[in-house]
């Protein structure tokens, strides 16, 4: 079980937090994460159920973490164990993650593949997803792994998609020319682009791309 208790800020303010493996006590609070975190046009059908977060804490334990602050769940981040071949990168979010479940997971996949990362709105100016992804490249390296990957919905695009491409659009948010608010934040989390997917997730504002991103583990050989 992962634990550790440190401080997050509000502004100036410090607050408490304790990031730690999530249980089935949690199970509710996570469920509403989700509504808040993705309302509609996102489909209702892809927030966790508790058949999902069980196969989560049983699977990949590891891979289940919360943010807790005032004796509640806050935030949340998901992953599994998957086996990576660059060269087939190809996907979508339901093919990987097995629709959520993770009854895929392979306990010797090279590679830690983030499933879903959300916090509840009031709480996403303390920082906390990236304190969660953070944590998450602490377990890569504790399990000798690779890497940690997952595809990063570019919600941003819908809003540029008559004048630029999907690749056009990505590529003027690494150069800094547009924010996305999910990519520029995965990059600010220390994460770099491998490739964008198409059909990846059902997604209007991302007109269904997203692009696949890596944290490489810096100590093993690459």
């Amino acid at each position: 079980m992962y634990r550790k208790q440190l401080y997050v800020f509000d502004e100036e303010r410090p607050v408490q937090a304790v990031v730690r493996s999530y249980t089935e006590a949690d199970f509710a609070d996570l469920i509403h994460i989700q509504q808040e975190s993705f309302p509609p046009p996102f489909p209702s059908e892809l927030w966790w159920n508790e058949e999902q977060l069980t196969n989560h804490t049983t699977l990949f334990p590891q891979g289940a973490m919360c943010v807790e602050i005032g004796g509640r769940a806050v935030a949340s981040i998901t992953g599994l164990l998957v086996d990576f071949d660059p060269q087939q990168a190809d996907h979508t979010w339901e093919q990987v993650t097995d629709h959520g479940y993770i009854r895929n997971h392979n306990p010797d996949g090279n590679s830690l593949y983030i499933v879903d990362i959300c916090a509840l709105p009031e709480y996403r100016k303390l920082g906390l997803g990236k304190l969660l992804m953070q944590s998450m490249y602490e377990v890569v390296v504790e399990l000798k792994r690779t890497r940690l990957l997952g595809g990063g919905r570019i919600p941003g695009y819908h809003r540029h998609a008559s004048t630029m491409t999907a690749d056009q659009y990505a590529q003027a948010v690494v150069k800094g020319e547009l924010k996305d608010p999910v990519m520029t934040f995965l990059l600010r989390c220390g994460r770099t682009p491998v490739k964008l997917v198409a059909d990846y997730l059902e997604d209007e504002e991302s007109l269904n791309y997203a692009m696949l991103m890596e944290w490489r583990n810096p100590f093993m050989e690459h």
